[in-house]
């Protein structure tokens, strides 16, 4: 969903350093489903990707969410932080469960289900 290159860059990584790529594709599918589990919401990367019903036309998927700069940024903050910090737990400092800067990206789009 994420371009390489835009993750290759928020980790300060060469355009050419290609090592790093196989992690950084994992640490993208990771960012992108913990936005789709925090919003309650699919995460498609351009409107045209949203299912449609072959008769009408109309989206399938009514809480569909397409990917924005917020969005984006959320995930290169989460990615960027998964790089620098390998382990779940980094000693002598404080932690979340989510990078503060993340959590209010994210917590705009959320769909919440009222029963």
């Amino acid at each position: 969903m994420l371009e390489l290159e835009i993750i290759r860059q928020q980790c300060r990584l060469e355009p050419d350093d290609t090592d790093e790529d196989a992690l950084l594709e994992t640490y993208a599918t990771a960012a992108q489903r913990l936005v789709e589990n925090q919003t309650g919401r699919t995460l498609y990367a351009t409107e045209g990707e949203i299912p449609v019903d072959a008769e009408t036309g109309e989206p399938t998927d009514e809480h569909a969410l397409v990917l924005d700069d917020d969005l984006t940024t959320a995930m290169l903050l989460l990615i960027g932080h998964w790089f620098e910090n390998r382990e779940a737990v980094v000693i002598g400092t404080i932690t979340s469960e989510l990078p503060l800067a993340v959590e209010a990206l994210i917590a705009p789009y959320r769909h919440y289900q009222i029963y």
